[in-house]
């Protein structure tokens, strides 16, 4: 008898943050039955180290090229896989469930997709200095370590903002940015989720401190998920901020991805060993 197939994750990061930040949800994961992985994004190296040495590499990408790189991906897996994303990565991963290429989709203080009006000050505040500088569409911008303990990691002390960015921060496209700040006036923007088709279940997670993403917009995007016949469901976190997926109180927000999964059936069947582990 052939054993079941372990249920694929895939794991997509957002601007500023390296894919290895997801490497203790990969980890969690895996023990809980799952089949997980965290790619990069397009021009990404295997470090945030390397990435940070070549940031010209990962210029020019917007959210229709990085869609197409998971699509990609995905095509080679055993099965649909579940999609986590965080931020710009929750966008995607949106997108990638509206593709019908997910079976779940679970994402973090996702960026805002086209639909989404009226964005807070703060929101639009932490998007300034990229959004202020229309040259900058074609490169790339990192986080300094103040900006990033004032937009980015705000609700964690000041010294673990910076290990954080020391550890995982890189440079990023700033195209996505703006695709999704014009994406209200921009006909077949990239920035766009099929909201309407037949889906999966979809949890959307905010944190009450986000500036870079706050709950504003993500209860913004639940208003217009929930429409969709599928299950929507909404979590707030009302201390955590932006880094809450690798911060130190990460396994909270992972533990409540897991518990949705669990209750909407989306995992692995008991004894069935994850697809990595028996290579």
């Amino acid at each position: 008898m052939t054993a079941p197939t372990a249920v694929p994750v895939v794991f997509v990061h957002g601007l500023w943050l390296h894919a290895a930040s997801w490497t203790p949800w990969l980890e969690l994961f895996g023990a809980h039955g799952y089949d997980p992985i965290a790619p990069g994004w397009p021009g990404d190296a295997a470090t945030a180290e390397l990435t940070r040495a070549d940031p010209d590499a990962v210029a020019g990408y917007g959210v229709g090229d990085v869609t197409d790189h998971y699509s990609e991906i995905i095509s080679g897996l055993s099965s649909p896989p579940v999609v986590i994303g965080h931020s710009f990565g929750g966008l995607i991963a949106q997108r990638l469930h509206g593709m019908g290429l997910a079976r779940a989709c679970v994402v973090l203080a996702p960026a805002q997709f086209k639909g989404i009006l009226g964005l807070p000050l703060a929101q639009l505040q932490s998007a300034w200095p990229v959004l202020s500088h229309p040259r900058l569409r074609t490169r790339t911008w990192s986080h300094s370590p103040d900006s990033f303990a004032t937009a980015f990691a705000n609700a964690v002390p000041r010294a673990e903002s910076d290990q954080l960015l020391a550890t995982y921060g890189i440079p990023s496209p700033a195209r996505p940015l703006f695709q999704a700040g014009l994406a209200n006036l921009t006909p077949h923007s990239e920035a766009s989720v099929d909201t309407e088709r037949e889906r999966g279940p979809l949890l959307l997670i905010a944190g009450g401190r986000d500036r870079t993403v706050p709950e504003a917009t993500v209860r913004a995007a639940y208003e217009i998920q929930r429409r969709n016949p599928g299950v929507t469901e909404l979590q707030t976190f009302p201390g955590r901020g932006h880094s809450m997926g690798a911060d130190s109180g990460w396994a909270e927000i992972a533990g409540t991805a897991l518990d949705f999964l669990s209750r909407n059936g989306v995992g692995t069947p008991s004894g069935t060993t994850p697809d990595h582990a028996q290579s």
